[in-house]
């Protein structure tokens, strides 16, 4: 049987569960948006027959962690179609899930949904187990970037009779730019599909940028409509709460979550923590003899930059070169603001140096009456320094726990550096 102890330290994030059985074949693959509760819910007393029957074959749960619940959907689709597990066979709804196909192989590229993956030079994002949002989002993005809707087939150099498009509501409502009727060139209607292939990827910076120039161009151009139009989509853009993941897990992707989360294993089993650290916050200092000091903070999620939430401090409170002093003022006022605000608390926090900054930040953090596991990392022997430890703690340069935390501090280094030389070249100009 499973040790229910061990339920107790799985993480409460968004998450695909894999079931093994004894000789560690796969049995069942689920997703959840909790994945300690949702796996806690198999172990009691009044599940119905088909769960218990997974149970008395269950020896091993393997699980791999997602940045939010719709890639935990895709990841489970994805291992279900590789391993076809025998539960999940048994109870399979025989649905195939529907992609975005943009059919870059005409001439004026449309944007739809299917359920076939076909090689003919189109591009295809997805699956998407949850039909309703991404047909929202599908209205949203035909009003944002406008292309043609419609099924009718035609090129460039041979556009539909007048008599036969004239009439177009979609064209009339706005829905669409009208190439059929020669209302855009193929360059201009390329243009906006390469605009929506940015989005659909991601790749939320590149187009703000891009945006952003067209919106100066425009503005000298005294265009003040388009520059206002442009103004709006920038703004929209940026009101994005959730950035919509829209990529397919690819196999190497797969291998990199799996890694990531034996990774966080590893972490919290070497340094014994309560938890999984899916959200670790590491900060370090950057000065010259303790002129333009700064410090920089950075935030991992399951092991990768959250760069949306790094922050930077101007030191405030010290002078002369005190990094000690320095680190116990940026995490004072990194944690004490989180906690007026209410705000989610990391579950772990890495100092860059020694044993005095890691005292002065565990000061820090008990003026605030705050409970976050804190330790940290000595450049010189990569030496793990925690609180109530006599000694260090080294690990192989091969330990996935010691990689993911040199990751965070090389990363808060980095960021620190980089303030600290803005700011230096600011003063300079002046």
């Amino acid at each position: 049987m499973i040790d229910k102890t061990r339920l107790r330290e799985l993480p409460r994030s968004p998450g695909v569960y894999i079931y093994r059985n004894g000789g560690g074949k796969i049995i069942y693959i689920g997703k959840a948006n909790n994945l300690r509760r949702r796996i806690a819910s198999y172990f009691r007393a009044d599940v119905e027959p088909k769960v218990r029957s997974i149970v008395r074959s269950l020896r091993h749960i393997d699980y791999v962690l997602a940045l939010n619940e719709n890639e935990a959907l895709v990841i489970e689709r994805q291992l279900i179609n590789r391993y076809k597990p025998y539960y999940n066979s048994m109870w399979r709804d025989d649905k195939s899930y529907p992609y975005l196909r943009l059919s870059l192989n005409e001439d004026f590229p449309r944007l739809f949904f299917t359920r076939k993956l076909v090689k003919d030079g189109s591009e295809y994002f997805g699956p998407y187990p949850q039909l309703g949002p991404i047909k929202s989002t599908l209205r949203w993005l035909q009003k944002m970037f406008g292309w043609r809707p419609c099924a009718l087939e035609f090129g460039a150099g041979a556009l539909p009779a007048e008599n036969k498009v004239k009439s177009c509501l979609y064209f009339q409502t706005g829905r669409c730019p009208g190439p059929c009727m020669g209302k855009i060139t193929p360059e201009d209607y390329r243009k906006r599909i390469n605009e929506l292939r940015l989005f659909l990827k991601g790749k939320y910076s590149n187009l703000r940028r891009l945006w952003e120039q067209e919106m100066r161009h425009a503005s000298d151009e005294l265009n003040y409509e388009k520059a206002a139009d442009l103004r709006d989509r920038i703004i929209t853009l940026e009101r994005i709460d959730e950035k919509i993941s829209v990529r397919e897990l690819k196999p190497e992707d797969l291998a990199a979550s799996l890694k990531i989360t034996e990774a966080l294993e590893d972490l919290k089993n070497v340094l014994g923590l309560a938890q999984l650290p899916v959200i670790i916050e590491g900060f370090d200092i950057s000065n010259i003899s303790g002129t333009e000091s700064v410090g920089s903070m950075v935030r991992f999620h399951n092991a990768r930059p959250d760069k949306d939430n790094y922050r930077r401090f101007k030191i405030k409170t010290v002078t002369g070169p005190n990094d000690v002093a320095m680190i116990k003022e940026v995490v004072y006022r990194r944690y004490r603001r989180l906690s007026e605000e209410q705000r989610t608390l990391p579950d772990l926090i890495l100092i860059d140096g020694g044993r005095n900054q890691l005292s002065a930040a565990m000061g820090a953090i008990g003026s605030l009456k705050l409970k976050i596991d804190i330790v940290s990392l000595a450049k010189k022997h990569e030496e793990i320094l925690m609180p109530g430890w006599p000694g260090p703690l080294k690990l192989s340069r091969s330990s996935p726990a010691l990689q993911t935390l040199q990751a965070v501090r090389d990363e808060a280094h980095r960021f620190a550096i980089s303030y600290h030389r803005l700011r230096r070249s600011k003063n300079l100009l002046q």
